[in-house]
């Protein structure tokens, strides 16, 4: 397994904090969904240590996540925050000196993977799509509820949260209880509440549907697409991936059984061998 390091690096008016493991030619830039106390390192750790073996493995954490930096005042509409990770993340590429990286992309960091291979489509290879946002849907109880974590900021409503991201917990053994303590740390930070509340306050459905990619972006993506999605995501629900699979040219779509939103986390060996497969061609 690959060593993680962490760094924190200037990408134009905004600091990143990067979980970085592995080296190589190739690199991989692993995006993170969002919920409360969400970071890169609380999704991606096993996905790190074990993709890094072979390639250059980078995880950054979004602006308004983890140790990033949180605007203050922050913005107001997601859109606004959308505007700010995709130069984020152009920004960072260009701070490595990469001209070029594979991209994957959880939940709505598949929405800013969608984002970013509209806008600037050379700067990316290969795409892993999981249980990606980005498609028209009406929001669920499930995602309801992780939004709205600060209406009730308990230690118990964040341990349901995380267990409601998997279809079976026990199939995530330890990790899930891992998740749950770095989240809820992360969740209790002024500024990471500051941030949240900004981007998934109000009228939450309004939120996702000023996340739906246009068709007419989505058409114009020519990259080679994996879409790995859980049959039983409660999140972001299978119907979504399959909307977009509709739209995407060059799209694959591999739905794993007895999953919900997070495969890199439940089915962990299957996804890595996914990955690794379709970033070899």
């Amino acid at each position: 397994m690959a060593e993680i390091e962490r760094l924190t690096l200037q990408t134009g008016k905004v600091e990143t904090h990067l979980c970085r493991a592995g080296q190589g030619k190739e690199a991989v830039l692993l995006l993170h969904g969002s919920g409360p106390g969400a970071s890169a390192f609380s999704s991606w750790q096993p996905a790190l240590a074990e993709l890094g073996r072979d390639r250059l493995t980078l995880a950054p954490d979004l602006v308004g996540f983890g140790a990033s930096t949180h605007p203050n005042p922050p913005p107001l509409f997601i859109r606004s925050w959308m505007r700010l990770w995709v130069d984020q993340i152009l920004a960072l590429l260009d701070a490595l000196g990469l001209e070029r990286v594979h991209l994957v992309g959880n939940s709505m960091g598949g929405c800013v993977a969608l984002h970013l291979l509209a806008e600037a489509p050379r700067r990316f290879a290969r795409v892993v799509l999981v249980a990606t946002a980005g498609a028209p849907m009406r929001i669920t109880p499930e995602l309801d509820r992780l939004w709205g974590f600060y209406e009730d900021p308990a230690p118990g409503a964040m341990h349901q949260l995380v267990r409601s991201l998997a279809f079976d917990p026990d199939l995530a053994g330890d990790r899930l209880e891992e998740i749950v303590r770095l989240r809820l740390e992360a969740a209790l930070e002024p500024q990471v509440r500051r941030s949240f509340e900004a981007m998934f306050g109000g009228d939450r459905q309004q939120v996702l549907d000023a996340l739906v990619v246009p068709e007419s972006w989505l058409r114009l993506i020519d990259h080679d697409i994996l879409m790995i999605h859980g049959r039983d995501d409660r999140i972001v629900p299978l119907e979504t991936g399959l909307w977009l699979l509709r739209r995407l040219p060059r799209a694959a779509l591999h739905v794993i059984p007895r999953c919900g939103h997070w495969p890199q986390i439940e089915h962990r060996e299957t996804f890595h061998h996914l990955v690794r497969e379709h970033l070899s061609g």
